[in-house]
């Protein structure tokens, strides 16, 4: 016999089950790199005609705000239905301690007033460094503190920063160091963010996406790993999801258990998309990347 509390509790327990199933579904994004020829304007009104809905913008903008306004930048979104997720911060040298880092940050301050003008609220700085760059234990110490700071200065514009992991940085360059430093920071505006291909090209381990915590991950970029070996790979050799041979579907599956619903931004760097139309090559993305994601169960 079913009990009179199992009958008033069903409804409920069925109301949560659908509210996590709808959080780990994600929407597919593209980032303006990946359309770079085709400038601010030319970039989003071609995606916009593939049917995106989410981009992720880069230093485009500056060259269009030069003889437009701010506003006019905005309106090129809202005219065409998009939603900008993220940017690009452009501002390196704010997490390691470096003679120049206080420059860095007046620029840090500039973008995010400009990208909080332009209604985002998320924006990201990669952890690049000089190839030649040695880095010593107290170096990280320092590093989560000058996050913290990055955190703040994001916060005052209402902005969430996001740190994103480099293959080939001297720095961060892993997932299991990008996630301590991350936490280390304990600034609740500062998550880290997941570069599938950075991720599996790297020296990171799949086991590493085991210890993101549930709502951590601020923000992913998505793309695949070409059939290379991987001293030949490098940050322009990445591929369309679904192109390669990294397990796109089991990274997905484990972001959705860790409740990321968040937009997948594909970022490409070979010219045959940067200087390709951009509504035909978001076509591609978008059939490619999606049917990828619908086989995850998480679109």
């Amino acid at each position: 016999m079913i009990s009179r509390r199992t009958v008033l509790v069903a409804p409920l327990a069925a109301a949560a089950a659908g509210t996590l199933e709808a959080a780990s579904k994600m929407t597919l994004g593209l980032h303006q790199n990946t359309s770079v020829g085709a400038g601010y304007k030319g970039s989003l009104e071609g995606w916009a005609k593939a049917g995106i809905k989410h981009v992720e913008l880069n230093q485009l903008v500056d060259a269009f705000i030069k003889t437009e306004s701010v506003a006019a930048a905005k309106r090129v979104l809202t005219d065409n239905g998009l939603t900008a997720v993220s940017a690009a911060a452009g501002a390196g040298g704010i997490y390691e301690p470096n003679p120049n880092r206080a420059q860095a940050l007046d620029t840090l301050k500039r973008r995010c007033e400009l990208f909080a003008e332009l209604g985002l609220t998320r924006i990201y700085q990669p952890t690049a460094t000089a190839a030649n760059a040695k880095f010593t234990a107290d170096d990280y110490k320092a590093a989560a503190a000058n996050m913290h700071e990055v955190g703040e200065i994001a916060s005052q514009y209402k902005l969430t920063f996001m740190v994103e992991a480099l293959r080939n940085s001297a720095f961060i360059s892993t997932v299991s160091s990008l996630i301590k430093v991350t936490r280390e920071a304990a600034h609740p505006n500062m998550k880290p963010l997941l570069d599938f291909y950075h991720f599996w090209s790297g020296m990171s381990k799949f086991e590493d996406l085991d210890t993101l915590r549930p709502g951590e991950l601020g923000h992913a970029h998505y793309q695949d790993v070409p059939d290379l070996p991987r001293e030949l790979l490098d940050s322009s050799t990445r591929a369309i999801p679904g192109d390669g041979v990294a397990p796109l579907e089991r990274i997905l599956r484990k972001l959705s258990d860790k409740g990321y619903a968040g937009t997948l931004s594909v970022e490409l760097f070979l010219p045959q998309y940067q200087q390709g139309d951009p509504a035909q090559v978001a076509a591609e993305v978008r059939r490619k990347g999606e049917a990828v994601m619908k086989k995850a169960g998480v679109l």
